[in-house]
């Protein structure tokens, strides 16, 4: 049994212009492509005009949609990627594929976070060109797909959008709640918006931070205790669960006392049910119960926490 090995040719020695040598190659044959992409490729034209630029190769898919395409037969750029993102946008394109011979990886990278965030038919490709032969055979294309859209990817990107509209809630949320608290609760007066569901400010005590707490269904007012030290911290938790009865008459309603065994710090809260980041319409009287909530709260923890 003969058996050779394959041997890498170098794609300049293939096709010496890129444009009138490998493009041309590739809008002839553009079947091997699609059966690598798994999708039919029919071309449309080459060289097609982008106002005062050109598209190496313009395509339709098996849909009908427009289908960009860049070509370089060296190793990936900035320039080529701006080109892909121009060309698709301004031609209402749904695919946009970009063959290299050497894709980077900062520009894989990129490609994946295209395909995380633009909609479900929006698609982008990096697709490496590499050629092989056997001996004295003719040479063979091969296409490796190398970044492309997934289940994964736009289910990703849809958890990203989803996460970044409850950034902008929760800023919106907290600037507005901060606005009217400044007046009644001098400690949270110089706090500054977040996009985390929770804002924070000291007791004046060292290890004890109070904090509002904002979710989609309810909302919370907390005393989180933390010196840095576990014993010392349940131990002053104890000091001040010895307090339940006193600190609860106060307040006027039952708290939710927690140890937390498995963690280093200790936590005091009150649950607003009811209440959450998601009823908007609710937000000027969710906001409203939340700050009466933490001045009762720290009207009946705070001399307890002075005594310690």
């Amino acid at each position: 049994m003969n058996i050779s090995r394959l041997q890498k040719v170098p794609l300049r020695e293939l096709w010496k212009h890129e444009a009138h040598g490998f493009t041309q190659w590739l809008a002839e044959n553009l079947d091997l492509l699609g059966e690598k992409l798994d999708f039919g490729l029919t071309l449309v034209k080459t060289e097609a005009s982008v106002g005062p630029f050109f598209v190496d190769i313009l395509a339709e898919d098996s849909d009908g949609n427009s289908v960009i395409i860049e070509n370089q037969l060296e190793s990936t750029n900035h320039d080529h990627l701006g080109k892909l993102i121009a060309y698709l946008s301004n031609l209402g394109g749904k695919k946009a594929i970009w063959i290299t011979s050497n894709p980077r990886p900062e520009h894989e990278k990129a490609i994946h976070w295209l395909n995380e965030i633009l909609p479900a038919d929006i698609a982008f490709y990096l697709v490496k060109m590499e050629a092989y032969r056997i001996d004295e055979s003719a040479s063979a294309p091969m296409f490796t797909i190398v970044a492309g859209p997934s289940l994964e990817s736009k289910q990703i990107g849809s958890q990203k959008k989803e996460l970044a509209e409850r950034h902008i809630l929760r800023l919106e949320f907290w600037k507005s709640l901060l606005e009217q608290a400044k007046i009644l609760i001098p400690n949270f007066a110089n706090r500054s918006p977040s996009k985390d569901n929770w804002i924070t400010a000291s007791s004046g005590k060292s290890g004890f931070t109070y904090a509002f707490v904002i979710r989609m269904g309810d909302a919370q007012v907390e005393l989180y205790l933390d010196r840095g030290d576990t014993g010392v911290n349940k131990n002053l938790f104890e000091i001040l669960l010895a307090e339940k009865k006193q600190v609860e008459k106060s307040f006027g309603k039952s708290l939710d006392w927690q140890r937390l065994d498995d963690k280093r710090g200790c936590r005091i809260c009150y649950v607003l049910e009811g209440a959450g980041l998601q009823d908007r319409e609710k937000w000027p009287e969710i906001q409203n119960k939340m700050i009466e909530a933490m001045v009762d709260f720290q009207k009946a923890l705070q001399p307890v926490i002075n005594k310690l």
